[in-house]
């Protein structure tokens, strides 16, 4: 029978690192955390483990297991080969993955008074399995000396140290998928920057868009919520772990699929943020207080508000009537009640529409609420009927908004844009259908810039208005 196989979990058996899941489920359950983090760690990194892995509880059947190193284990241990996971995880979390993946027949570990890394690592399985008698599998620079005194080594998904190692020994080695230019964009989130377009909307609607000041004006506050919105999108995805991987479609984001890393992640969150704050000093004052509301508001939604009934779909309304007022800020421009009035009916609706559809794939009993938010599928009816009810106000303001002096002062021809109300109902209830059919997969903001149906009766309704205007 062949030597034991010892596995490494971070990076290894997993694509994510055990520490850093843990920390942000710790300051999910209470951000308070965040004070007693150093506290700890100024008693080693063992006690830091320890008393994160104590109070957090790490669901192990949706990790991002690396299915063809996996396999492989999964064959040797079938042929009798006895595996045991070695790692620098605390022991509950240690624990968790091998009661899930049932192929260790030993676990070794991180304990309250010894992180058991590197030298401690190797010093563990020698007193167990002695000099050169195990394999050993690992990732990174700390599983260096652990590879010296195994017979042979495995080198899964390397750093660039291991990399190394495996190159100069020429050990058995599992590669990772490379992340893609396609994986940055999904991280980013892209496509949601077209919610970004708002900030133009003053500019547009006071006739000014034509300047070139105005122009590069909100294209700076364009590009400056669309850094902060990413920013945001990264640290939402990475508190959000352990829901997204529950979920059909989420789970294959990149933190959650462990395409890319959380310590990346977090440095890509800070330099676009830093990027913002640089935008905003070529703006007025104004701007940069827009920015910083929009910020905390976002953060918030992610850390609390978005598991708040009703209040979650209200602050996601409010965040596009802030795009319109860090469009006026930016330009310095008045901006219409009317205008911000539709906009808050208008996204109001929208945001139901992602509870709608969200609670129309819930899977939990009538009375439980759905992972992550503050519904339960009985109230799916009330927010059906609260989002249609929303887009019809959003056309009746629309329709005040027509015989208001506003329109007179800047449209010479004004009954033009009546038809704007009904273009407006028609992309807005057409949403509704889609998503009572179950046809309904994208954010609806970004289904509406994207459908050709919406796009040629948003284009209809700009031609409108540029009739209005100059005829």
């Amino acid at each position: 029978m062949d030597l034991p196989l010892a596995v490494d979990l971070d990076g290894t058996l997993v694509s994510t690192d055990m520490l850093w899941e843990t920390v942000f489920l710790l300051l999910k359950k209470n951000p308070l955390y965040l004070f007693l983090l150093p506290v700890w760690l100024c008693s080693g990194k063992a006690r830091l483990k320890w008393e994160i892995a104590r109070r957090v509880t790490v669901d192990a059947s949706h990790l991002p297991y690396r299915r063809d190193f996996l396999a492989f284990l999964r064959r040797e241990h079938a042929a009798g080969r006895q595996i045991v996971l070695a790692t620098a995880s605390a022991e509950p979390i240690a624990r968790a993955v091998a009661d899930e993946l049932k192929i260790f027949s030993a676990v070794y570990s991180t304990s309250a008074g010894n992180n058991l890394s590197a030298k401690r690592k190797a010093s563990a399985l020698c007193a167990a399995y002695g000099e050169k008698g195990f394999d050993f599998a690992g990732n990174d620079r700390a599983d260096i000396p652990v590879f010296d005194v195994a017979r042979s080594a495995i080198i899964v998904a390397p750093d660039p140290a291991a990399d190394r190692y495996q190159r100069r020994h020429g050990t058995q080695r599992f590669d990772s998928h490379k992340a893609s230019l396609k994986t940055y964009v999904k991280m980013l989130r892209v496509h949601q920057w077209l919610k970004n377009l708002l900030v133009f909307a003053p500019a547009v609607l006071a006739h000014t868009i034509a300047y070139s000041e105005t122009i590069i004006a909100s294209s700076i506050a364009f590009l400056a919520f669309s850094f902060s919105a990413s920013a945001i999108y990264i640290l939402n995805d990475i508190i959000d772990l352990p829901l997204d991987r529950r979920h059909p479609t989420k789970r294959n984001r990149p933190f959650a699929s462990g395409a890319l890393s959380i310590p990346f992640g977090l440095t890509m969150s800070a330099c676009l943020l830093l990027a913002a704050a640089s935008l905003c000093l070529l703006l007025p004052v104004g701007f940069a207080f827009v920015i910083v509301i929009y910020l905390i508001a976002t953060t918030a939604y992610s850390l609390a508000v978005k598991r708040m009934l009703l209040i979650d779909v209200l602050c996601l309304a409010g965040l596009y009537s802030l795009r319109l007022l860090g469009g006026k800020a930016a330009t310095e421009l008045p901006l219409s009640f009317w205008l911000v009035a539709f906009a808050l009916f208008f996204f109001l609706s929208l945001a139901l529409v992602k509870r709608y559809v969200e609670l129309q794939g819930a899977t939990v009993d009538e009375r439980d609420r759905i992972a992550g938010r503050g519904y339960r599928p009985e109230d799916i009816q009330v927010v059906g009927q609260s989002g249609v009810a929303s887009a019809f106000a959003a056309a009746l303001v629309l329709s005040l908004y027509i015989q208001s002096r506003e329109i007179a002062e800047l449209y010479t021809q004004p009954w033009l844009i009546w038809p704007i109300v009904p273009i407006v109902l028609y992309i807005n209830v057409r949403v509704w259908i889609l998503a009572h059919r179950r046809e309904m997969h994208d954010d609806p903001v970004v289904f509406i810039a994207t459908d050709w149906r919406s796009q040629a009766f948003i284009v209809l309704g700009a031609s409108l208005l540029l009739v209005a205007s100059f005829m």
